[in-house]
């Protein structure tokens, strides 16, 4: 599976769900289980961002969506098991399934995709009780191959556009777990897509897109055998960004584990060479002259936030699995802004919409900065995560006890 979509390892069929015990971790200045250390689980999520005595008011108004491409489709059977080991209280809820663009979601257990089988059963655990959408949509975008993505595995997000901009009413939150290198995707495609975005944001829709699973690049910080190397005939080496996280217009999610967390060593970032950003960092963080060549300084800057994004337990084709990547930070952030857009509709308020303008500034106060930690990749270590804002973990993990009065 590419970067963008969840690395899953089998932990085993028969392995039963973690145990409930006495003992507790302290983190975020919450009290979590110690078996969150090792197995996430919506609770862990509830109880690590501060989300554990939420009740949801607004599900009439409210919706949560998460997109689904590449033939990977969302088995109903599998979210109801999930919801048994997991949420008791969502068993026998489901969700809507919208067919883009000759887009499937077959059910037979053997074709349950990991990607959207853990997209949906966390955006949609965390959300819960909010009404959720399952877009699911076909074809494939223009495309230009690189060394690490040969061949097209991109995603025809102007399909998926053309569809959803049509609709009078619109998810509030909507999270995506898909992306590819941006040198990969023409600019003229990206940028056409990126005002797209922009017109969802406008409409009160806050897009959450998972930031990568490549470092820097490629993970690697081997500089004999990294594989970042240009797509333009000169074959020069260089960062390379993620497309749709690099557009301006979107919430790019990053991944962090442990307890208390630390940057995950994949988790992607960086600097756009198709859009313009912010540059802090770069002034107080980054050595003059560190890195250059490898990325535009001025480039849109990516990840926004972040969240646990490794162990994380699903139920796949009716066995449980361990999986992990941004993929799973994404829609789990999602579950939690869809929350906060509860907060603001069931106050009598519009929906939060395009989140970065709040997020860079009354919203900082709202994050626990991640300091430790850093992403290697196209043969360096990589950028690393410290105080403040960083190309590895954004502003840091949500605490939803302080960001649902900024919202208000």
């Amino acid at each position: 599976m590419k970067s963008h979509r969840a690395t899953f390892r089998l932990s085993g069929a028969q392995e039963e769900a973690p145990a409930a015990t006495s003992a507790k971790i302290k983190a975020n200045g919450q009290e979590v289980d110690a078996s969150c250390n090792t197995t996430v689980t919506v609770s862990c999520l509830k109880q690590l961002y501060n989300a554990v005595d939420y009740v949801p008011a607004a599900t009439k108004k409210n919706r949560i969506a998460l997109t689904g491409y590449l033939d990977q489709f969302a088995n109903l059977a599998d979210l109801q098991q999930f919801y048994t080991e997991q949420v008791p209280a969502a068993v026998n809820s489901t969700f809507k399934v919208t067919f883009i663009n000759g887009g499937l979601n077959n059910q037979t257990l053997s074709a349950a995709g990991p990607e959207a089988g853990l997209d949906v059963q966390y955006g949609l655990g965390v959300a819960f009780p909010t009404p959720g959408t399952f877009y699911t949509t076909g074809g494939s975008p223009p495309f230009i191959p690189d060394l690490n993505v040969p061949v097209n595995e991109n995603e025809p997000y102007t399909a998926w556009l053309h569809f959803v901009l049509a609709q009078k009413t619109l998810p509030q939150t909507i999270s995506t777990s898909y992306g590819e290198d941006e040198q990969t995707v023409p600019e003229s495609f990206a940028k056409r897509v990126c005002a797209g975005f922009a017109q969802l944001g406008a409409r009160g829709v806050s897009l959450l897109f998972s930031s990568g699973d490549g470092g820097a690049g490629d993970s690697n910080p081997d500089p004999k055998t990294q594989t970042c190397l240009t797509n333009d005939g000169r074959n020069v080496t260089r960062f390379i960004p993620r497309f749709p996280a690099s557009c301006p217009f979107v919430t790019a999610v990053g991944g962090t584990i442990n307890i208390p967390e630390v940057a995950l060593n994949f988790s992607s970032g960086g600097f756009s060479y198709y859009e313009f950003a912010v540059t802090e960092y770069l002034k107080k963080q980054l050595p003059k002259g560190t890195y250059k060549g490898l990325f535009d300084p001025a480039g849109r800057a990516t990840p926004d936030v972040s969240g646990q994004a490794e162990n994380f337990r699903i139920i796949l084709g009716g066995q449980a699995f361990s999986i992990g990547g941004t993929s799973a930070s994404a829609p789990s952030f999602a579950g939690l802004v869809s929350l906060l857009n509860d907060v603001r509709l069931s106050h009598g308020r519009p929906p939060l919409g395009f989140l970065n303008p709040l997020l860079y500034t009354r919203g900082v106060s709202g994050f626990n900065d991640i300091t430790r930690g850093n992403a290697p990749g196209c043969g360096t270590p990589g950028f690393n995560a410290t105080v403040g804002w960083d190309p590895v973990t954004g502003l840091g993990t949500p605490d939803f006890g302080k960001l649902k009065h900024i919202v208000l």
